[in-house]
């Protein structure tokens, strides 16, 4: 699929022209006094609060593997010396299964956040709306925190209370290794599903691995894959009802048994490596760095480091639709973090989030490092991309999906356990041939609709 090019993109590079914001947070002290607040939840405060000027450490529970939060630690300590951070990592996949204790036993300040629906209904995680209104947050596009909206115990979700926040928002598609794609005579991105079949099969035939996944331990990411077949197949707000947890969603529809039919086609050619199951995520970024495939399903958080590891090799796609003309769809999501109810600097933590959206630098890392769009303001400053980086391909991209409204959230983001306890496993079992495209989706479905009605 050729990219959408829209007057002022092409060039030297790629300038994504907006304002600088004109109120960027600046250090406290003389020179612009705040007063240092004690929030509540949802009650109104007379100012923003500040992380003050007193020495703090913020505990933080991040994710192993993504540098994008350390890099903002590290700025917003340079720019706020009084701050520092304790921050202890951990796979997602443990995260997930940790959340709730350690949000309960030993609640950090700020914590890279899986499903959130559960985490609200225990009362885990602080509700944002004070801040919202403090900082401002209410005023920013409201698609960016859509998803970050839960009602009262945490259904439904789209609606109600903030409880999360963003470090930037964060899509998923697919990565290409241009030399390989070159081989084997690709020479634009597929325009259609059936044009992206016909370069698999030529990349097999090849003696190339089309597809670079991983789908090993209890996140597997053959989640990737399917997701942007779904959106190839279907429309985006069915999916989201279903994620979102709103009365009568399913998973279990025409044009999602389409996409896990097509996924099994494509295992059954043998265009994912054999040992997928066993492969982990480093694994996966370690081969397609290392040229050992010709397409990866990822997110565009790996787009800085692409560009370093593999500068001017790499492409980037929106999965391409089932039909000529049809419209884009890609999982798009914030890239969670959130406050613990608990949390000993949560007016802090909150003045962190706020500043991550909206100074110059800290947005600056956010594409440079992050390689997605950072949330804030609609206005904010966006900084220069030079137009053959894949950067530049993924910010393209994100612009092309919010034209087309074709956000989904994860679907391992459904509920708490379906990503380890349903989708994973089931998954796997279609990998091994042990389980059909039908009973994946049946099976998911009425694991999904157990774990809504125990909540």
């Amino acid at each position: 699929m050729a990219r959408r090019v829209r007057p002022g993109t092409a060039g030297t590079a790629l300038v994504i022209a907006m304002a600088t914001l004109a109120a960027a947070c600046a250090a406290p002290g003389a020179d612009n006094p705040q007063p240092q607040a004690s929030s509540t939840d949802t009650a109104p405060m007379s100012a923003p609060p500040t992380c003050g000027s007193d020495p703090i450490t913020m505990t933080g529970y991040f994710e192993t593997g993504f540098p994008l939060p350390r890099e903002l630690t590290a700025e917003f300590t340079k720019q706020y010396p009084n701050v520092t951070w304790d921050i202890r990592e951990d796979q997602f996949a443990v995260i997930t299964q940790n959340a709730p204790r350690v949000l309960a036993d030993n609640p950090p300040d700020l914590m890279r956040l899986p499903q959130v629906s559960e985490l609200v209904k225990d009362n885990l995680l602080k509700n944002l709306d004070g801040y919202a209104q403090a900082f401002g947050w209410d005023k920013w596009p409201a698609s960016q925190l859509e998803q970050l909206r839960l009602g009262p115990g945490g259904r439904p979700r789209g609606e109600g209370s903030l409880y999360a926040l963003g470090l930037n928002f964060s899509m998923t598609g697919v990565f290409y290794n241009k030399k390989l794609a070159a081989q084997v005579g690709m020479t634009t991105p597929p325009a259609t599903l059936a044009e992206l079949d016909d370069v698999l099969e030529k990349a097999k035939n090849a003696g190339i691995t089309p597809i670079v996944q991983f789908n090993g331990g209890a996140t597997g990411g053959l989640a990737f894959p399917l997701q942007n077949l779904m959106a190839s197949y279907g429309p985006p707000g069915p999916i989201n009802d279903w994620i979102f947890q709103k009365p009568g969603a399913t998973i279990d529809t025409p044009s999602n048994l389409k996409a896990v039919q097509h996924l099994e086609k494509w295992i059954k050619a043998g265009y994912f490596q054999k040992d997928v199951n066993a492969v982990d995520y480093a694994t996966m970024m370690s081969r397609f760095i290392d040229g050992q495939g010709l397409f990866m399903f990822n997110g565009d958080w790996e787009s800085g480091n692409l560009d370093k590891q593999m500068a001017g090799n790499v492409g980037f796609h929106l999965m391409p639709p089932a039909e000529p003309g049809g419209k884009l769809a890609a999982m798009s999501a914030p890239l969670t973090f959130g406050i613990a109810a608990n949390a000993k600097n949560a007016d802090c933590a909150a003045f962190f989030l706020d500043w991550v959206a909206t100074d110059q630098r800290a947005r600056e890392i956010g594409v440079e490092v992050g390689g997605s769009r950072p949330m804030g303001p609609a206005d904010a400053y966006m900084p220069e991309v030079a137009s053959d980086t894949v950067t530049a391909g993924t910010l393209a991209a994100g612009a092309d999906i919010a034209e087309d409204n074709g956000a989904m959230d994860f679907i391992a983001n459904a509920t708490g356990s379906i990503y380890a306890k349903s989708w994973t496993p089931g998954l796997q079992k279609l990998v091994a041939g042990q389980q059909t495209a039908e009973e994946l989706l049946k099976t998911v479905q009425a694991d999904y609709a157990g774990q809504v009605e125990g909540n």
